[in-house]
């Protein structure tokens, strides 16, 4: 008894670990964070960080079927503790290596559960896991997120959501801009997707986010009480399904079960996550959604290519100067494979149109695509073809689409629509990702929720949209998006749980004045420079040239820059930011860095400090708004310039601006 005693207090001195009442403490590893959760007749959880209050005591549980719910009541077995302190390689992401350290705490209960929490010095997890290896159903679960004031939230709500029944609301794009709000103030019959942030005291921040989210519905966030508290939600399990939605590619959901999620066995459930930060840029580069993640499921990750692609849907087929109709045909999409060819583009995609419309079968092509010509022509230019897919088209035939497909040549799938993360959408997106693997297939998730970790798991799964991007400006009008406040909010949020299938690049710019949405000649809000710039602060593995080639081949300089812009990264540093007003950060791939600045519709100027450079003398490529950006939004200047020697470069941006550099050493 006296040598455990000693070795709990020598635990405790370390760990910051102790029993008392069943109440048990674990510290991140430099002290700053503290975790609190307490075991009686529920479990609690709390946190602070640096001596404040940062989450309140909050309940969390787990119902299951046969009125068992774990958390309420639970007998504590046995206490594990250990400190996790390793270096991940990562595949395809924003750097090399991402070092995993934490300390972590396994609570094991009488009941066939355990609890795991995890303290970073970034932020805390924790996750449920059944150890009892028998089918079950979960019923719901009680992820609770209380706050001891009413602090001020940015709050991504499902669109439409406030003329809806919140069963209708699990059903959407997973697109829309921020809410700025207190959270007393949000509606109580409204839903949101997650990550959201949470403003605290002293400027720091909250965000909450998920991990490791397989075979298990996605979290939203909700306040049904107006209270200082954000719920988890979940879409509860699809009964009845019916094919339609867009083009009949979609299936929806009729009727529900009462429940959330059907189990085989004993397994693991998705991290809860909550990042703290100290000032805003912390989060333009926080890895904990990663670190998280299960680890790659594909051995051989040598075929996978990340890249850029030409695209034509956004930019509407725009090809002039031509002697043939642009459109969804042979002739178009060679004229795409060229441009890509002639400025070392890696991909095209063919968008929406090559498939036969409303069959849902992607056997059926139309007859003005001959795919096997496009597939040897762009073979021999060195272009890979990337197909769109409606969701049911590809997962009612998944494993013969993707064989014969790679068998074609193709080289991945754009597949859309989905608009659920429920549990079977969620299977789908696991499905998908391992039978594409075995092709040697990539994926883009486009029209999906947000990542929470499959792109490490399954690296050929590129990017993902769950994002407000610039293809919403060929429909909206700035009397009801401002994409420029969103594109300096976004990277601070839903950027935190991974990559972004935004697809910048536009060459038609307009002012606040000047812009207008047209389907078919389609421009961005803000200048020339932050779409440039756009392509270094959004991470995204597959990255689009949204705008027609014949833009592109008039503004050669800009054209250039985007054409040599890497998307995966070895390292990433967070310069400057504040969340809806500005960001600055850069990326650095082999001895070259690339740098981007981006401001909201406030003309800035910003000293940007490049320390992270070190010795040596550095040259950059300069792309900075013109002195007319603030009316032509076009308006642009490249120079070379020397990078000063006290490392300090000041840049000034027009209204919805940005900046841009490439930084070589001389």
């Amino acid at each position: 008894m006296r040598r455990f005693f000693l070795t709990l207090t020598l635990l405790s001195s370390f760990w910051g670990f102790c029993i008392a009442q069943k109440h048990y403490l674990l510290k991140s590893p430099n002290g700053e964070l503290i975790i609190n959760i307490e075991v009686g007749d529920k479990i609690y959880y709390s946190l602070l960080h640096r001596g404040k209050s940062v989450i309140a005591s909050s309940p969390i549980s787990m119902s299951l079927d046969g009125d068992k719910t774990l958390g309420e009541k639970s007998r504590v077995k046995n206490v594990h503790m250990h400190q996790i302190n390793e270096s991940i390689s990562t595949v395809f992401y924003k750097r090399n290596l991402v070092n995993n350290f934490c300390n972590e705490l396994i609570i094991t209960f009488k009941e066939d559960f355990q609890l795991n929490f995890r303290a970073y010095n970034e932020g805390m997890a924790y996750r449920f896991v059944v150890t009892e290896n028998k089918p079950f159903i979960v019923m719901n679960e009680e992820a609770t997120f209380n706050f001891e004031k009413d602090y001020m939230t940015y709050v991504p709500f499902v669109r439409g959501g406030k003329n809806k029944k919140i069963e209708e609301q699990f059903f959407n794009s997973f697109e829309n801009v921020y809410t700025h709000l207190s959270l007393s103030e949000m509606p109580s019959n409204q839903i949101a997707f997650t990550p959201v942030v949470v403003e605290l005291e002293g400027g720091g921040k909250l965000c909450i986010a998920e991990s490791d989210v397989e075979s298990y519905p996605g979290m939203f966030v909700c306040n049904a009480e107006r209270s200082t508290s954000l719920k988890g939600i979940f879409a509860p399990y699809p009964k009845k399904l019916l094919q339609g939605g867009h083009n009949n590619l979609q299936m929806q959901v009729t009727e529900r079960e009462n429940y959330i999620a059907k189990c085989s066995g004993k397994r693991t459930f998705p991290w809860r996550i909550a990042i703290v930060s100290s000032d805003d840029k912390e989060l333009l580069d926080n890895d904990l959604v990663y670190k998280l993640a299960a680890p790659p499921r594909i051995d051989d990750t040598s075929w996978i290519k990340p890249g850029k692609a030409a695209w034509e849907w956004w930019n509407h087929w725009g090809l002039s100067g031509v002697d043939f109709k642009a459109g969804v045909n042979n002739a178009t999409y060679k004229a795409y494979i060229d441009f890509a060819a002639k400025h070392g583009i890696e991909y095209v995609i063919l968008d929406e149109g090559w498939a036969v419309n409303l069959k849902a079968d992607l056997f059926q092509v139309v007859p003005e695509i001959d795919l096997k010509e496009l597939v040897a022509y762009a073979e021999s230019k060195n272009i890979g073809l990337i197909l769109w897919a409606g969701y049911y088209a590809f997962e009612r035939d998944m494993e013969d689409i993707c064989r014969y497909y790679s068998e074609l040549g193709i080289k991945g799938f754009k597949v859309d629509f989905m608009d659920r993360d429920d549990q079977p959408m969620v299977d789908f997106h696991y499905r998908g990702a391992a039978i594409a693997a075995k092709y040697h297939l990539l994926l883009d998730y486009h029209g999906t929720y947000k990542p929470t970790g499959l792109n490490r798991t399954y690296p050929n799964v590129v990017n993902f949209e769950g994002v407000h991007g610039l293809e919403q400006l060929k429909f909206a009008g700035s009397d009801k998006v401002d994409q420029v406040t969103y594109d300096v909010t976004m990277p601070f949020i839903r950027m935190v749980a991974g990559p972004v299938d935004y697809t910048q690049g536009a060459m038609r710019n307009g002012t606040k004045r000047t812009f207008r949405p047209v389907n078919e000649a389609p421009m961005s809000m803000g200048t020339r420079c932050r779409q440039l710039a756009e392509y270094v602060i959004f991470e995204s593995p597959l990255s689009m040239l949204c705008d027609s080639p014949v833009f592109y081949e008039r503004e050669s300089e800009c054209t250039s820059f985007i054409a040599e812009v890497p998307t995966v990264w070895e390292e990433t540093v967070a310069l400057d930011g504040k969340i809806g007003e500005y960001i600055s950060m850069a990326r650095r791939k082999g001895d070259i860095w690339y740098l981007g600045t981006l401001t909201n519709w406030e003309k800035r100027t910003m000293e940007i400090d490049l320390s992270f450079l070190g010795d040596g003398e550095w040259s950059a490529e300069l792309y900075k708004d013109g002195v007319n950006a603030g009316t032509v939004a076009s308006d642009y200047i490249k120079s070379i310039i020397a990078i000063p020697q006290d490392r300090k470069l000041s840049v000034t941006m027009a209204e919805g601006g940005g900046c841009a550099l490439k930084i070589y050493k001389k």
